[in-house]
């Protein structure tokens, strides 16, 4: 491929040169290894899909890995599906019934979230497991169905190589704070505004 008119190929290469030899430099006081915490939350879409994107990178590395969703529980996702390939490398656990709206039972919806949360307990007790999804549990949070200092108190206590990844809508700023990582999902164009239903492969 020709250079660009007006491109010196020697300046470039110096150029290239030095902006390497300031990487490497900063690179080498990058000397930390731990367990982080790392949040997606957000208005827009790609806040689970990213934190699969995880799943699957950490199972590429031989990691153990568990998946625990909050509310999503009576869908039937393409994840879990795709995840019981991996046998006893992943642990998925689902055990909500819908979103609040859908339910319509606030003591229901509160007891699961409890019970799921005891599944995310075992989880993040297990320094064998070296990644946990926490699947909308900011959305859980913010409806104040779990405590949110006994949730802050147990991430603390984890495993020390321990990631964990929480997703939805609204984190709360003290887990945001506690957060090594954030990503925040905006919200651009989405088919749903025009009429386009969730469908398989996409949405779920």
């Amino acid at each position: 491929m020709r250079a660009k008119a007006g491109k010196d190929p020697a300046r470039h290469a110096e150029k290239m040169r030095k902006k390497a030899a300031a990487r490497a430099k900063i690179m080498a006081t990058k000397q930390i290894e731990k367990g982080l915490l790392i949040v997606n939350t957000g208005k827009g879409k790609g806040k689970s899909t990213a934190a699969f994107g995880m799943v699957l990178r950490a199972l590429g590395h031989g990691f153990k890995v568990a998946v625990i969703q909050f509310i999503k529980g009576s869908r039937d996702i393409g994840e879990r599906k795709a995840l019981a390939a991996f046998g006893d490398q992943v642990s998925f656990f689902a055990c909500g019934e819908g979103f609040t709206w859908e339910t319509q039972n606030l003591e229901k919806d509160r007891a699961l979230a409890r019970r799921t949360w005891e599944e995310a307990c075992k989880a993040l007790a297990d320094p064998d497991i070296r990644l946990v999804v926490l699947d909308e549990i900011n959305v859980v949070l913010k409806y104040g169905y779990l405590d949110l200092e006994d949730v802050l108190a147990t991430l603390a206590r984890r495993p020390a190589l321990q990631h964990v990844v929480a997703t939805g809508r609204n984190a709360p700023p003290a887990l945001i704070e506690a957060a090594d990582l954030v990503t925040e999902m905006s919200l651009v164009k989405h088919p749903f505004r025009t009429g386009v239903k969730a469908q398989p492969g996409v949405e779920y």
